[in-house]
């Protein structure tokens, strides 16, 4: 089975074939731009075979993917020409990576320590620490999704949703068409990150006994290694639809994608539908040569 993803962008949609990828985007004066370009050999390799593994260095190139395609699009809304590669691109990567980790993880865990500190128990410390980290997750992706850009951010990707839902469905990919479609999607990256969240505090909860040091060092270790995990889960869910009790257990992840996404229009559906079509285009392309 071919498996396709996407991303949001700011007036924009990026879709990810297996050897392709396309970015189409509105530009200030109503035109479609489209930028297309192989994607690395990594996703080709042998590597990217490997269960557990493939999850990591895949998630790390489509966060540098992201991040270039984010640049691309703000630079068609403001007519700019800045470029993010090289040392400058894994230096943003690793800087975002490293608040993300502090706010997502390690705050989560200063505020566990916390309450051990006022007398709870260690596993009750576990289970403030989690309880934590997922309210702080929900609400800060509920938080960013009051501003006016962020929402139309997730009209986009609710245009993206819709667009890959069709085209599985085997319907004409029209704009009409494409929104009678749901805006959940199984593979989404709203679904890996809540997965990898409920990981975290199954997980973490046994690095409470250990000496501070190893508590904190565990987690900054682990969060590779379940993001792994959560990759692989979110593939075999996806996988296995037809099972009443998948259906079943990723319910909280679809829930939680009705904040990331939002109903879009028919313009940004042609977005959509238009930067999937080129990547498929793309793909071909690369095939042939």
């Amino acid at each position: 089975m071919i498996t396709y993803g996407g991303q949001a962008l700011i007036e924009g949609v990026l879709m990810r074939g297996q050897k392709a990828l396309a970015i189409a985007m509105r530009a200030p004066n109503g035109e479609i731009v489209v930028h297309t370009e192989k994607l690395a050999g990594v996703y080709q390799s042998r590597i990217a075979k490997i269960p557990f593994l493939r999850g990591v260095i895949l998630l790390w190139d489509a966060l540098g993917l992201g991040m270039k395609a984010l640049t691309l699009s703000a630079n068609v809304q403001t007519g700019e020409d800045e470029k993010l590669e090289g040392p400058a691109l894994y230096l943003t990567m690793a800087l975002s990576l490293g608040i993300s980790i502090g706010l997502f993880f390690l705050a989560p865990y200063g505020v566990g320590k916390l309450s051990q500190w006022l007398g709870l128990n260690v596993w009750a410390a576990a289970v403030v620490e989690g309880i934590f980290r997922l309210a702080l997750v929900v609400g800060y992706i509920w938080g960013i999704g009051q501003m006016e850009d962020i929402r139309r951010v997730f009209q986009y990707h609710g245009a993206e949703h819709k667009t890959i839902n069709a085209f599985e469905a085997g319907v004409e990919l029209t704009p009409v068409n494409v929104a009678k479609f749901p805006l959940e999607h199984p593979r989404c990256g709203t679904s890996f990150l809540l997965t990898l969240v409920i990981l975290t505090v199954i997980i973490f909860s046994f690095l409470h006994p250990l000496p501070v040091l190893w508590q904190i060092v565990g987690r900054i270790i682990l969060i590779p290694l379940l993001a792994g995990v959560a990759v692989e889960y979110i593939r075999w869910t996806a996988n296995h639809l037809d099972s009443p009790l998948v259906r079943t257990i990723i319910r909280p992840n679809l829930a939680l994608q009705g904040l990331t996404t939002r109903e879009p229009d028919l313009a940004i559906l042609e977005v959509a539908i238009r930067s999937f079509n080129e990547m498929r285009a793309a793909e071909e392309q690369t095939v042939s040569a």
